[in-house]
Protein backbone atom coordinates (compact mmCIF):
# COMPACT_ATOMS: atom_id res chain seq x y z
CA UNK A 1 0.00 0.00 0.00
CA UNK A 2 0.97 3.81 -0.96
CA UNK A 3 1.86 5.70 2.12
CA UNK A 4 0.89 9.39 1.69
CA UNK A 5 0.94 12.15 3.81
CA UNK A 6 -1.74 14.14 4.80
CA UNK A 7 -2.81 17.12 7.15
CA UNK A 8 -5.02 20.23 7.60
CA UNK A 9 -5.94 23.09 9.27
CA UNK A 10 -9.25 23.50 11.20
CA UNK A 11 -11.18 24.58 7.68
CA UNK A 12 -9.75 21.39 6.11
CA UNK A 13 -10.24 18.59 9.08
CA UNK A 14 -13.53 17.15 8.13
CA UNK A 15 -12.69 16.86 4.59
CA UNK A 16 -9.17 15.44 5.12
CA UNK A 17 -11.28 13.01 7.82
CA UNK A 18 -13.72 11.95 5.13
CA UNK A 19 -10.52 11.35 2.53
CA UNK A 20 -8.71 8.95 4.46
CA UNK A 21 -11.95 7.26 5.73
CA UNK A 22 -13.14 6.63 1.76
CA UNK A 23 -9.26 5.89 0.63
CA UNK A 24 -8.46 3.95 3.72
CA UNK A 25 -8.21 0.16 2.14
CA UNK A 26 -6.02 1.76 -0.69
CA UNK A 27 -3.65 4.03 1.07
CA UNK A 28 -1.90 4.20 4.24
CA UNK A 29 -1.78 7.64 5.78
CA UNK A 30 0.53 9.28 8.22
CA UNK A 31 -1.74 12.22 9.37
CA UNK A 32 0.30 15.30 11.13
CA UNK A 33 -2.51 16.71 12.04
CA UNK A 34 -4.72 19.42 13.15
CA UNK A 35 -6.78 16.80 15.29
CA UNK A 36 -9.80 18.67 15.43
CA UNK A 37 -12.06 20.76 14.69
CA UNK A 38 -12.70 23.27 17.23
CA UNK A 39 -9.31 24.84 17.54
CA UNK A 40 -8.50 27.73 15.36
CA UNK A 41 -4.55 27.03 13.69
CA UNK A 42 -2.21 28.48 11.64
CA UNK A 43 -2.15 26.66 8.36
CA UNK A 44 1.51 27.43 7.44
CA UNK A 45 2.66 25.36 10.31
CA UNK A 46 0.68 22.17 9.09
CA UNK A 47 1.62 22.73 5.23
CA UNK A 48 5.85 22.88 6.47
CA UNK A 49 5.55 19.49 8.71
CA UNK A 50 3.93 17.68 5.80
CA UNK A 51 6.74 19.58 3.47
CA UNK A 52 9.50 18.06 5.51
CA UNK A 53 8.19 14.93 5.15
CA UNK A 54 7.53 15.05 1.74
CA UNK A 55 11.06 16.39 0.55
CA UNK A 56 12.77 13.54 2.25
CA UNK A 57 11.76 11.14 -0.64
CA UNK A 58 10.73 12.06 -4.12
CA UNK A 59 8.79 9.00 -4.23
CA UNK A 60 6.27 10.85 -1.40
CA UNK A 61 3.46 12.46 -2.18
CA UNK A 62 1.24 14.54 0.07
CA UNK A 63 -2.45 16.22 0.94
CA UNK A 64 -3.05 19.57 2.05
CA UNK A 65 -6.96 20.74 2.72
CA UNK A 66 -7.70 24.07 4.40
CA UNK A 67 -10.38 26.59 2.82
CA UNK A 68 -9.33 27.43 -0.43
CA UNK A 69 -6.41 25.36 -0.61
CA UNK A 70 -4.61 28.23 -1.95
CA UNK A 71 -3.03 29.32 1.58
CA UNK A 72 -1.55 25.73 2.04
CA UNK A 73 -0.23 25.70 -1.46
CA UNK A 74 1.56 29.00 -0.74
CA UNK A 75 3.42 27.94 2.60
CA UNK A 76 4.19 24.55 0.74
CA UNK A 77 5.75 26.30 -2.61
CA UNK A 78 8.33 27.87 -0.24
CA UNK A 79 10.08 24.42 0.43
CA UNK A 80 12.85 23.14 -2.02
CA UNK A 81 11.93 19.93 -3.98
CA UNK A 82 7.93 21.04 -3.25
CA UNK A 83 5.71 21.71 -5.73
CA UNK A 84 2.13 22.00 -4.77
CA UNK A 85 -1.09 22.50 -6.80
CA UNK A 86 -4.33 23.73 -6.00
CA UNK A 87 -6.69 21.46 -7.44
CA UNK A 88 -10.43 22.05 -8.25
CA UNK A 89 -10.92 19.61 -10.99
CA UNK A 90 -10.19 16.24 -12.46
CA UNK A 91 -8.48 18.17 -15.58
CA UNK A 92 -5.62 20.38 -13.45
CA UNK A 93 -5.26 17.47 -11.00
CA UNK A 94 -4.25 15.28 -14.15
CA UNK A 95 -2.02 18.22 -15.87
CA UNK A 96 -0.57 19.33 -12.42
CA UNK A 97 1.45 15.58 -12.47
CA UNK A 98 1.56 15.03 -16.45
CA UNK A 99 3.27 19.19 -16.88
CA UNK A 100 4.39 20.11 -13.30
CA UNK A 101 5.25 16.96 -11.57
CA UNK A 102 3.67 18.02 -8.23
CA UNK A 103 4.27 16.09 -5.49
CA UNK A 104 1.42 17.66 -3.06
CA UNK A 105 -2.14 18.39 -3.79
CA UNK A 106 -3.92 21.01 -2.03
CA UNK A 107 -7.55 21.13 -1.92
CA UNK A 108 -10.23 24.10 -0.80
CA UNK A 109 -12.66 22.26 1.36
CA UNK A 110 -15.14 25.52 1.43
CA UNK A 111 -14.53 25.38 -2.27
CA UNK A 112 -14.34 22.03 -3.87
CA UNK A 113 -17.35 18.91 -3.20
CA UNK A 114 -16.05 15.90 -1.79
CA UNK A 115 -16.77 13.68 -4.32
CA UNK A 116 -14.59 16.00 -7.16
CA UNK A 117 -11.90 16.11 -4.21
CA UNK A 118 -12.47 12.18 -4.15
CA UNK A 119 -11.89 11.84 -7.93
CA UNK A 120 -8.94 14.84 -7.83
CA UNK A 121 -7.24 12.58 -5.37
CA UNK A 122 -7.53 9.10 -7.46
CA UNK A 123 -6.09 11.49 -10.79
CA UNK A 124 -2.97 13.08 -8.46
CA UNK A 125 -1.60 9.42 -7.38
CA UNK A 126 -2.63 7.65 -10.35
CA UNK A 127 -0.79 10.00 -13.16
CA UNK A 128 3.02 10.02 -13.46
CA UNK A 129 5.03 12.41 -14.32
CA UNK A 130 5.26 12.99 -18.39
CA UNK A 131 8.85 14.19 -18.63
CA UNK A 132 10.20 14.72 -21.71
CA UNK A 133 9.94 18.71 -22.31
CA UNK A 134 8.23 19.57 -19.04
CA UNK A 135 11.26 18.05 -17.23
CA UNK A 136 13.34 21.07 -18.19
CA UNK A 137 10.83 23.26 -16.98
CA UNK A 138 10.32 21.74 -13.65
CA UNK A 139 13.87 21.94 -13.11
CA UNK A 140 14.08 25.53 -13.47
CA UNK A 141 11.14 25.62 -11.00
Amino acid sequence: MKKIFISSDHAGFNLKEQIKKKFKKKYIFQDLGTNNLKTSVNYPDYAHKLCKKVSKDSKNIGILVCGSGIGMSMAANRHKKIRAAVCYSVKNTKLSRLHNNANIITLGSRLTKKNIAFKCIEVFINTKFEGGRHKKRVIKI
